[in-house]
């Protein structure tokens, strides 16, 4: 394999610019004034933000696309009809159909810079298609794309006898994390059932935890608690994802600062999905109206660790989205109130760093002797890509070039009749 040498790349947390040497598909060497072989393929950054691969902990690639299919659409906009819709829509999808679109949206994903992916797949269908396509698809595109796969009970584990045998044959098929749904289960009891189940399977099997909690706008729903308890008590915080936790933003204080504490301990991560949460939470509010964005601000300040994830594309759920977590960035900056010029660099981590974090990646990062993944941005700092949601103008997968985008180049016309070429 030729070597590939990235000249003045700026780095994240450096105020200068270096030069990147890949060799076999690895960092071999990272500084200044490198000297590559003769055959060395060339890429001058300019100057631009250079850094590794995006990361999305949370998206249901199961269900993508599926928006311009259905047969009814999600009238009151909530998570209940979504949920009743993509059970009725289940019965015809196929595994040519799931993998098709999920394949196109892998697509969107790496123009986008995203190489590491963690998909939830729906578990209380009988046939495990969902399952059974995902890991299929985890082989296909896995030098394209790193994926992991969820083993998620969209319906709940005790609403259905035979939802618990179907998670436990979910796992027997090799996922690499344990999902729940704990506020769909009908009382209180089950759901402190259904986050203890997750953890007792997670722990025998070896597997990440990463469960839908508390996604509704109750403040009574508080089933985060029980995960945090679960965290400390088994060790098993970092290996532990909360996914949503939008009852949060209607909590009292007081219980709130209690509960956030308690997070800290456990060391859990947390994963806040803004495109959903903004149009699916508090839909029954009226005015004043809230959003369901759950408490990322505070949480940061005291330590968790936060990430973003897309979660819908195009289905009921969320009718939206192209694959774009600068997009969801974007939208959180907003919805969450993070401009501060700290906060801002806090949002850049929660889809790079952070989520790498969540999903427990060993071989991630800009370093010598790690897997040479990474993305060239068409602008400087982590502001003005956000700012500007930058293109990717090369997309690099283990020291080879797997995407180049051209960004749009604009001419301004000026009075004297001379175009000048600009950048926002």
């Amino acid at each position: 394999m030729t070597q590939l040498l990235i000249k003045n790349a700026k780095l994240r947390n450096t105020n200068r610019q270096s030069d990147l040497l890949i060799d076999r598909g690895k960092f071999q060497k990272i500084g200044t004034g490198i000297k590559a072989a003769p055959d060395a393929q060339v890429i001058d950054a300019d100057g631009n933000l250079v850094c590794p691969p995006i990361a999305d902990p949370h998206v249901h690639l199961d269900a993508v696309l599926v928006a311009g299919l259905l047969t009814r659409k999600n009238q009151t906009g909530t998570l209940l009809e979504a949920i009743d819709i993509w059970g009725e829509w289940r019965e015809h999808l196929t595994k040519d159909l799931l993998k098709t679109n999920a394949r196109k949206v892998i697509d969107w994903y790496i123009a986008n810079g995203v190489l590491r992916v963690r998909t939830h797949a729906d578990c209380t269908d009988p046939t495990l298609l969902t399952v059974e396509s995902l890991l299929e698809l985890k082989e296909e595109v896995k030098d394209l794309i790193d994926l992991q796969v969820v083993a998620f009970p969209q319906n709940g584990i005790f609403t259905d006898p035979m939802n618990e045998k179907l998670l436990r044959k979910a796992i027997d098929m090799g996922v690499d994390a344990v999902g729940g749904a704990p506020h769909i289960e009908y009382t209180r009891e089950d759901g402190v059932k259904d986050v203890e189940l997750v953890y007792d399977l997670a722990e025998k099997y070896d597997r990440l935890v990463d469960i839908h909690i508390d996604e509704t706008g109750d403040p009574h729903s508080r089933f985060v608690e029980v995960m945090a308890k679960e965290s400390i008590n088994r060790g098993m915080g970092e290996r532990s994802a909360a996914s949503h936790t939008t009852a949060m933003h209607n909590y009292d204080n007081d219980y709130a600062y209690k509960l956030i504490g308690n997070i800290a301990k456990a060391k859990m991560n947390m994963i806040a999905n803004p495109f959903d949460n903004a149009v699916l939470q508090n839909r029954r509010d009226g005015y004043p109206r809230r959003r369901g964005i759950t408490r990322v601000d505070e949480m940061s300040e005291r330590g968790i660790n936060v990430c973003i994830g897309h979660d819908s594309i195009m289905d009921p759920w969320y009718s939206m989205g192209k694959g774009s977590m600068l997009q969801a960035a974007f939208l959180l900056l907003h919805m969450g109130q993070l401009n501060g010029a700290s906060q801002i660099q806090q949002l850049f981590d929660m889809i790079t760093t952070n989520s790498a974090k969540t999903m427990c990646l060993s071989d991630y990062g800009i370093k010598e002797g790690n897997s040479a993944d990474l993305i060239i941005y068409d602008a400087q700092t982590e502001e003005d890509v956000i700012r500007l949601q930058s293109e990717c103008t090369h997309v690099i997968r283990k020291g080879r070039v797997i995407c180049k985008t051209q960004p749009a180049k604009r001419d301004l016309l000026y009075s004297e009749n001379k175009w000048v070429d600009f950048k926002l």
